[in-house]
């Protein structure tokens, strides 16, 4: 029985396991129940809201560092756990099915790990472009191929898709990045507030092609809108696309230090991975055993990615607050 921990917390007994997460609970209560089925562990679950979002748990960790109350932190992205890495809050630990994961996927010191997750493409309305004018790069973004008016993109200094802008800074470099963005800015690309309205606006056909993630693209596509995904940059020479894993990770001091690397086993499995794939969760997986997609992502370490976010955030402001 998964049991929700109250935000002043409260004692707890031998067979239990706090878990902070951030991913969809309709998904994670799934995991905890097949992991409580299968061990006798208990969850003691705190669900991320729409108003505090993943930062809200963050937070709540850092709160509790004098005396932790989460055993570990089950995130639906990897930027703040790699922040709480960085702040010295999480416990190094090896999960028994490690090595099956790419090692770009992991903490060089063991202290997180990553599994499936997202990816960013391109949502492409099929009542304004035909398939053979459907975009293959991210350049298509900041070329001449279309019109800036016809594409939407979020504001990259927020969500994923200031993640994305990390990530080609580390792949291109500071200079080819920067000038990147600054093409899409001078083009007239329609900046927007998030990843949804980007989907809304393809869906709806107020631009040909919107660039998200696949969750908020595949909301499209079973709402029944004249849209298609196109992952970029997948030909044999092209640099792929973002991938944006969810990871885990043990808290520093967790109270129960045996249940929590219990769970990190049990998450981290290929199983469970699966399935997170058959659920829908996972629109990608990070185990070529797990999904033959074929998608080809980006040959990055997420921690590359992260040391790049500040100078990439600060060139996004200034890039797009002047092209306003």
């Amino acid at each position: 029985m998964i049991l929700m921990l109250s935000m002043a917390g409260c004692g707890k007994k031998q067979d239990e396991v706090v878990v902070y997460t951030a991913v969809d609970q309709v998904y994670a209560d799934e995991i905890f129940e097949m992991f409580e089925e299968e061990t006798g562990i208990t969850v003691k679950a705190v669900y991320d809201t729409e108003s505090n979002k993943t930062t809200g748990l963050t937070n709540r960790i850092i709160a509790e560092a004098e005396k932790p109350v989460c055993d570990v932190f089950w995130n639906n992205e990897f930027i703040q756990t790699i922040d709480l890495e960085k702040k010295g809050m999480l416990q190094a630990y090896v999960p028994a099915e490690a090595d099956t994961i790419p090692e770009y996927y992991k903490a060089a010191d063991g202290t997180w790990t990553a599994m499936g997750g997202r990816a960013r493409v391109f949502l492409v309305n099929t009542d304004l472009l035909t398939e053979q004018e459907y975009p293959d790069s991210i350049y298509d973004f900041a070329n001449d191929k279309y019109e800036g008016s016809q594409l939407a993109i979020a504001y990259p200094m927020f969500g994923t898709t200031r993640t994305m802008a990390a990530a080609i800074y580390a792949q291109l470099g500071e200079a080819q990045a920067r000038e990147y963005f600054q093409s899409i800015a001078d083009k007239g690309v329609q900046v927007v507030d998030g990843n949804s309205v980007t989907k809304d606006m393809a869906a709806t056909g107020q631009v040909a092609i919107g660039f998200t993630d696949t969750d908020d693209a595949k909301e499209a596509i079973e709402d029944g809108a004249p849209v298609v995904m196109v992952f970029p940059d997948q030909d044999e020479e092209g640099m792929g696309t973002l991938m944006t894993p969810s990871t885990a990770a043990i808290i520093k001091g967790a109270p129960d230090q045996k249940n929590a690397e219990a769970f990190m086993d049990f998450v981290l499995s290929e199983k469970v991975e699966r399935k997170l794939v058959d659920m829908g969760f996972f629109d990608v997986s990070c185990r070529d055993a797990v999904s033959d997609s074929g998608i080809k992502g980006m040959n990055l370490n997420l921690e590359d990615i992260y040391e790049y976010l500040d100078i990439a955030s600060k060139d996004m402001e200034t890039i797009f607050s002047r092209a306003q």
